[in-house]
């Protein structure tokens, strides 16, 4: 229960940073979490605020309203601006000024919300920029508009974009896109999708046999599959507040299942197939952050699909080393581990169904 508290009361979120860059000026508009900035937490070197010694300066801000939240971030932005860097084609350094400050209303206090930026730099022509902040400010999502094609980056560690042109289509190899979006997706399995690794989990302690392992990851990653191509191309929408409750609702399922049987019924792969579907959906939301390149849709949308896969298996491998390897066999196993582990999995599963049905 307390690791379910942990998955998503503080979670770190990227940051995601829109450019636009015309004939007399460079705009951009990014989401972030204000708090956690002005409250000087290090993003980079955590996954949940509660982590960090400033997390009390965190959450006092977190429960401020909106404009009270502005004033606080307007007021320190001489700070915070030397920790986003914009540069011209020739490595000069670019003003920025801040245009707007918008927070979201005040919700659960126990969630992270955005405060959404809207920066603006008045340099003539500018014909070539590059972007990057600071490492402390973690992850950012940078995502050029207004050119096809336009630069696509998850920037990580401090790390500077590429160089972003108005009038030039940006094309990386496929290879290259394609290598891009592999980590993308595996950390969204580890370390930030608790819920799909205890889901993953559940399928893990249902039978110490491969063949029902294999029959059952494969019926998910199929269906997964499916559903993360049809969101990410807008062929399918479903709204979060479904979703995420029946993905919650899954856990609880095949752990409760393991609980009372250890057989493979016919019905287990095709119900696992349909959660499969679910969770695809969750993963198309989070790619769609992202902003997948329109002149590399298919290696971008792959190369995160084989990350995804990748953080699977090796959840799957972490188990079977530090539990099936050694108990698997073992008299004992059925009811002192993987029972007792399937019991916890179902109780969180069953608290985040409820949890996420009230909000």
């Amino acid at each position: 229960m307390l690791l379910s508290k942990g998955a998503f009361a503080h979670e770190v979120l990227p940051s995601i940073a829109d450019l636009t860059l015309t004939d007399d000026s460079v705009m951009i508009n990014i989401r972030t979490s204000g708090e956690a900035i002005l409250a000087g937490i290090d993003l980079s070197a955590i996954e949940d605020t509660n982590e960090d010694e400033n997390s009390s300066a965190y959450d006092a801000m977190r429960s401020l309203q909106s404009r009270e939240m502005a004033q606080q971030f307007t007021q320190a932005w001489s700070d915070v601006q030397n920790k986003i860097d914009l540069r011209d084609g020739a490595g000069q350094s670019l003003d920025i000024e801040l245009v707007s400050v918008e927070v979201d209303p005040v919700g659960n206090i126990d969630l992270p919300r955005f405060t959404n930026l809207s920066l603006r730099t008045d340099a003539p022509k500018p014909t070539a920029v590059t972007f990057g902040w600071d490492k402390d400010l973690g992850g950012v999502i940078l995502r050029q508009q207004g050119v096809e094609n336009g630069l696509t980056q998850f920037l990580q560690n401090g790390q500077r974009s590429d160089v972003i042109t108005q009038d030039a289509n940006i094309q990386k190899t496929g290879w290259a896109t394609f290598a891009e979006y592999i980590p993308v997706g595996f950390t969204h399995i580890i370390p930030k999708g608790l819920d799909h690794i205890l889901f993953v989990l559940g399928l893990f302690f249902f039978s110490t046999r491969f063949g029902p392992l294999i029959w059952q990851i494969s019926a998910f990653t199929l269906a997964h599959t499916v559903t993360l191509a049809a969101g990410a191309l807008g062929w399918v929408t479903v709204p979060a507040s479904i979703v995420e409750p029946l993905i919650a609702a899954s856990i609880a399922y095949v752990a409760i299942e393991n609980i009372f049987t250890t057989k493979m019924s016919k019905w287990r792969p095709m119900v696992i197939f349909a959660f499969g579907l679910l969770h695809g959906l969750g993963f198309a939301s989070i790619l769609g952050e992202f902003g997948l390149p329109q002149g590399q849709f298919i290696p971008a949308l792959i190369g995160f699909n084989v990350g995804v896969e990748v953080g699977q298996l090796a959840v799957v491998a972490a188990a079977f080393l530090l539990v099936g390897l050694w108990f698997g066999q073992k008299s004992f196993y059925r009811p002192f581990i993987a029972i007792p582990a399937s019991v916890m999995i179902a109780a969180v599963g069953l608290y985040w169904s409820v949890e996420r049905v009230l909000g």
